[in-house]
């Protein structure tokens, strides 16, 4: 076990306080200019008020942002559940020809940045599909989205598997269970947890990007992050915009509390 002197240990005390400092700190602004009363965003705060808070849940464009975000951030979890478990599966169980090829090529769209893919499915949508009659509209955010969230799941739940032991599945076989039976009641249940933080993991990635979504999105349509960018070019809705930052940090709480609880039950049952 590694044991630190006392000098080492106020040290990295201070430089781990700097780092949260310059980390959450930020956020604090935002909280606090959430309740200022001034028009403008200012530094100190001179007054507190509720003022944009109820502009901000009266609002129907911020509203109308939300609801495009979570149907956006939804349709592309589902995609990325679906098919990040297929593939991950397929690579784990079994043995083909490009298969590290096909691990390659799920992993890829990560790892380009999002300006990148934005571009090329937009090429894509109005170069391609739109001259042969095909309207993607709504949609296709959706598939775009979903193209680069298949990896959160397909990590999580390949590294599970890696984990598994295969001699659970064959006793469940060897006792008569069919292969669904088995994949419900033995299989699903063991990788469950890394299936559900992957899908969190996929549900934030989507609902937070902006790139992509730029140059997909149909005219008209705002998912909440556009909105805050376009918002923060007007300064007398600089304080509706911290509202629903606010909002936003708070409830970023709930997937990294449920992404802990999940992971501890990972480590606890490997």
């Amino acid at each position: 076990m590694l044991r630190l002197s006392r000098t080492s240990k106020v040290v990295l005390g201070i430089i781990v306080a700097i780092v949260l400092a310059f980390m959450y700190i930020p956020l604090a602004l935002v909280v606090l200019n959430s309740f200022n009363s001034a028009r403008i965003v200012s530094w100190p705060v001179t007054g507190f008020s509720l003022e944009w808070w109820g502009k901000a849940f009266t609002s129907e464009p911020v509203r109308a942002a939300l609801l495009n975000s979570v149907l956006v951030a939804s349709g592309a979890t589902v995609i990325a559940v679906i098919l990040g478990t297929l593939v991950a599966f397929a690579l784990q169980r079994y043995s083909f020809f490009g298969q590290r090829a096909v691990n390659l090529l799920v992993v890829l769209p990560i790892a380009l940045p999002g300006i990148v893919t934005g571009v090329a499915l937009n090429n894509t949508y109005n170069q391609i599909l739109e001259p042969i009659g095909i309207q993607v509209g709504f949609y296709g955010m959706i598939i775009a989205h979903g193209t680069f969230c298949i990896v959160m799941v397909f990590n999580n739940v390949l590294a599970r598997l890696r984990r598994m032991n295969p001699g659970i599945e064959e006793a469940s076989k060897d006792l008569g269970a069919s292969p669904w039976q088995t994949f419900v009641l033995v299989t699903l249940p063991q990788f469950r947890s890394a299936l559900i933080a992957g899908a969190i993991l996929a549900f934030a990635l989507s609902f937070d990007e902006v790139y992509v979504t730029i140059f997909t999105a149909p005219p008209g349509v705002d998912t909440l992050p556009l909105w805050i960018m376009n918002q923060m070019a007007r300064p007398n809705e600089a304080n509706v915009v911290n509202v629903v930052a606010t909002v936003v940090i708070v409830a970023s709480f709930i997937p990294v509390w449920i992404s802990q609880r999940l992971g501890k039950e990972v480590d606890e049952r490997g």
